[in-house]
């Protein structure tokens, strides 16, 4: 009579375990998915935000942790990208400091700001390449004297050595003044002198510029003044949605799927577990 008892409880325990178990194996896992997002996206995809068009440039999907070994974590997938867009008329400036040296329409010159406590000009004054001047002048010697602090050039002609002063021997450079507001040619642009202070001249531009913008996965991006919500659907596919909430209902679903499945293998395993001990008390020999 006591193992019949027994064998009714096992039975009851082995139909509930497996049953949970059932309901484990054939359950399917809710995943994150937006029906209708804002964007979504692949890669070097164009969308319009307000106007602005920005270019999906790369998306990207990184493995990190991980690896074999005793101990050894899962390993953990880091899906990121970057959009572009261009300002085509961004704000480029550019110091030209005081006393240096720049290339200006394929010519070296120098950097000169006019004297004074608020300078308002400065002067490009042409660089002599007195190296090459010497050198092509057969009757000088390639190199300059000093002699009782003077620098001169040394002219030979047989026995005979001239000293030519530098000032008196390399033409005067040429020299082209420039005010706060003038427009030169720069890089193909046209350029205006914005400022003069002691320390230089800074110039002044407009023209094209490529702005990035970094996304991560599940984080927020604003493009344009507007803020996205940015998901990777996978390894090639950026979604971007402006409701948060849409994502955050998902993941309470998702929170309470793995609740349930937890609580469903906790039954599981009490329920065998039970059946197991209630089979080896019953068999248990018996004291008389």
């Amino acid at each position: 009579m006591q193992r019949r008892a027994a064998a009714i409880y096992v039975a009851l325990f082995v139909v509930l375990g497996a049953a949970s178990y059932s309901l484990v194996a054939t359950a399917s896992a809710p995943t994150v998915t937006f029906e209708n997002p804002d964007h979504s996206l692949s890669e070097n995809d164009r969308f319009t935000v307000d106007d602005r068009q920005y270019t999906v440039s790369s998306i990207t999907a990184e493995t990190s942790g991980g690896g074999g070994g005793h101990g050894g974590g899962g390993a953990e997938l880091t899906r990121s990208g970057e959009l572009t867009w261009t300002n085509d008329s961004a704000r480029h400036t550019q110091m030209w400091e005081h006393n240096s040296t720049v290339t200006y329409q394929n010519e070296e010159y120098r950097v000169l700001v006019a004297e004074g406590d608020d300078p308002s000009t400065f002067r490009l004054q042409e660089t002599v390449n007195r190296t090459a001047i010497l050198q092509d002048d057969a009757a000088v010697n390639n190199e300059t004297v000093t002699v009782n602090g003077t620098e001169y050039v040394v002219r030979e002609e047989g026995d005979n050595r001239t000293l030519i002063p530098t000032s008196e021997y390399f033409p005067d450079p040429s020299a082209t003044e420039y005010s706060e507001g003038d427009t030169v040619r720069y890089q193909g642009n046209a350029t205006t002198v914005s400022r003069v202070t002691g320390d230089g001249a800074t110039l002044a531009w407009t023209s094209p510029r490529t702005n990035t913008v970094a996304v991560d996965n599940h984080a927020n991006v604003t493009l344009n003044g507007r803020t996205y919500f940015a998901h990777f659907a996978d390894n090639n596919t950026l979604v971007l949605e402006d409701d948060y909430g849409v994502y955050t209902s998902q993941t309470e679903e998702i929170d309470t799927y793995h609740s349930y499945v937890n609580g469903l293998w906790g039954v599981s395993i009490v329920s065998f577990a039970t059946a197991i001990m209630l089979l080896g008390m019953a068999y248990m020999p018996s004291r008389y």
